[in-house]
């Protein structure tokens, strides 16, 4: 009678080569996220295919020429100066509990101007929405 012999192997797991890893890893990042530029980085802006859920009230509109224009709901859009702009946002009738603002900006239009308008909006705690151009299908 031939006896079989078992050999039982016992599998330790060492947590220490695992926590060596993750500490090189977490390193590693730390490091090379120090190294990017954010104004380095060349971004392609997307274009929308979908519609936001929100109705904005109030609409904001820079042409090419820097000209501000202001409408509230259905009426026509009136040309007013910077601070003028400032005074009307601060106003914005609010639907609801939020306050939304559309921004129509000209694709010309210096991104400080965009910038700006959004800092009035935030002052005012109000939400903006940035209006694109749909994607055409060929």
């Amino acid at each position: 009678m031939a006896l079989k012999r078992r050999h039982k192997i016992d599998a330790a797991f060492s947590m220490a080569s695992m926590t060596d890893v993750i500490f090189l890893l977490l390193i590693f990042f730390m490091i090379t996220s120090t190294i990017v530029f954010p104004n380095s980085i060349k971004v392609n802006l997307p274009q929308s295919n979908q519609q936001t859920a929100a109705k904005p009230l109030t609409r904001v509109t820079i042409d090419e020429h820097i000209n501000y224009y202001i409408a509230y709901g259905n009426e026509a859009a009136q040309l007013v100066t910077y601070d003028q702009l400032v005074q009307r946002l601060s106003e914005t009738p609010a639907d609801g509990t939020d306050r939304f603002v559309a921004l129509y900006a000209d694709e010309s239009v210096p991104y400080r101007e965009i910038v700006k308008i959004l800092n009035i909006a935030n002052d005012n705690q109000l939400k903006m929405v940035l209006a694109t151009k749909p994607v055409r299908n060929p």
